[in-house]
C-alpha cells in the first residue's frame, strides 16, 4: 500500500521544553528494520525520567515511547520471519552489539553498546516508527492493542524483577512485597498470585484508591509505606523510584530474603546499618530486559490471562498523560493511541 510521506509525532527537544505535536517524515526501514504503523504505545515512568533530565543521553530531537504495538507495513532487505500486516511489539531494548561477553551469555541487557527505544532511537509516540526486527516480539492474539502495550515494559521489566526475586520458583505460600503499585505491579501481582505467592502492596501513604485497586487484583494486604506490615516478606520488589524504600524493604524481609530495585532511576539510597543486610539478605537492581524475558513472559501473560487496567489518551495529549502518571491520577497503565 502507498504510505504517506509525513506523519504526526510528539517530539521532545530538551529538558524544560514542552512536547510538541509536529509533522515529520515517515521513517524508512533500513536493512535490518521493520517499518510499523503504530497501533498503540504505552507510557512509562522512564519517559518522565527522560523529559526531566534524569536520564541524560537522549537522542534529540526525540520521539518518546517504548511499549509499541505496531502493524508491519514494510521490511528491510535482510529481514525474515515477519509478514506484512503482522502485529508485533517493540520493547525498551532496541538493539545490542551481539558480540561482547554480555551478549554472548544472554545478558544483552548489560551490553555497553545497547541502544534503547524512545531514548537513543525514536519510539512510538507517532503514527509510524521503525525498529530492529531482531528485537521485536510477535504478540499473543488474545490481547487488544491497548491491553498488550503495557506488557512490553511494565510487564517485561516487572517479570525480570520477579525472576530475580525468586518468583519463577513458585510461591509455595511465600510472601512477596511490592513497593509502588503502578503499571508494573498491577501486572506482576496477577502473575505472582497465579504462582502461589501471597502479595502485600505498599503504596504512598494515603493512597486509598491504589490500595483498593491492589486488593481488587488479589493482594492479601495493602497499605501505606509508613504502616507496619502484617508479616515478614520472603522477597520485595521496589518499583517506586524512592531510594528511602531500600532500607525499609531490607528491614521487612526475613533472613535469606531478597530486595530487587525494578526501576531504571532511583533517588539516592540513604545509609543504613549493616545489621539489616546481614542474615544473607541481598539487594539487587534490574537493568533493562532481554529477548528471553519476552519469550518467557508474553506466553505466560496470555495463559493466565493477565488483565491490564488501561487509561487511553490520544497522541496530542501525551503531555497531559505524562503529568497524570507523575501525579498518580490513574490506576494501572496508560496508553497513547495515535
Amino acid at each position: 500500500m502507498a504510505l504517506p510521506k509525513k506523519m504526526r509525532a510528539m517530539v521532545f527537544t530538551g529538558v524544560g521544553e514542552p512536547l510538541a505535536l509536529a509533522r515529520v517524515p515517515v521513517p524508512q526501514a533500513q536493512r535490518d528494520q521493520l517499518l510499523l504503523k503504530v497501533k498503540a504505545c504505552g507510557i512509562c515512568r522512564t519517559d518522565l525520567h527522560v523529559i526531566d533530565g534524569e536520564l541524560e543521553q537522549p537522542q534529540l530531537p526525540l520521539i518518546l515511547g517504548h511499549q509499541i504495538v505496531g502493524e508491519v507495513v514494510g521490511m528491510g532487505a535482510s529481514v525474515s520471519g515477519f509478514q506484512p500486516g503482522q502485529r508485533v511489539g517493540v520493547p525498551w531494548l532496541g538493539g545490542s552489539c551481539g558480540q561482547c561477553a554480555y551478549c554472548g551469555s544472554e545478558r544483552e541487557n548489560l551490553c555497553d553498546e545497547a541502544c534503547y527505544t524512545g531514548y537513543q532511537q525514536n519510539g512510538g509516540m507517532a503514527e509510524y516508527t521503525v525498529a530492529n526486527a531482531a528485537f521485536c516480539f510477535p504478540l499473543p492474539e488474545n490481547f487488544s492493542d491497548i491491553q498488550v502495550a503495557p506488557l512490553l515494559c511494565a510487564g517485561l521489566i516487572g517479570y525480570r524483577a520477579y525472576v530475580m526475586a525468586g518468583g519463577r520458583n513458585g510461591g509455595k505460600d511465600g510472601v512477596l512485597g511490592l513497593y509502588g503499585f503502578g503499571a508494573a505491579a498491577h501486572i506482576l501481582v496477577q502473575l505472582a498470585i497465579a504462582d502461589g505467592w501471597r502479595v502485600l502492596a505498599i503504596t504512598r501513604d494515603g493512597d486509598k484508591q491504589g490500595q483498593a485497586f491492589a486488593r481488587s487484583l488479589g493482594a492479601c494486604w495493602a497499605g501505606g509505606a509508613s504502616e507496619p506490615l502484617p508479616e515478614l516478606l520472603d522477597a520485595a520488589i521496589i518499583f517506586a523510584p524512592a531510594g528511602e524504600l531500600v532500607p525499609q524493604a531490607l528491614r521487612a524481609v526475613r533472613k535469606g530474603g531478597r530486595v530487587v530495585c525494578g526501576g531504571i532511576h532511583m533517588s539516592d539510597i540513604p545509609s543504613f546499618p549493616y545489621q539489616i543486610l546481614w542474615g544473607e539478605r541481598s539487594l539487587h537492581s534490574v537493568a533493562n530486559l532481554t529477548r528471553r524475558d519476552g519469550e518467557e513472559f508474553l506466553p505466560r501473560a496470555a495463559a493466565i490471562p493477565v488483565h491490564t487496567e488501561v487509561t487511553q489518551y490520544p497522541l496530542e495529549e501525551l503531555g497531559a498523560a505524562l503529568e497524570d502518571l507523575r501525579h498518580g491520577r490513574f490506576s494501572g497503565a496508560a496508553v497513547v493511541v495515535p
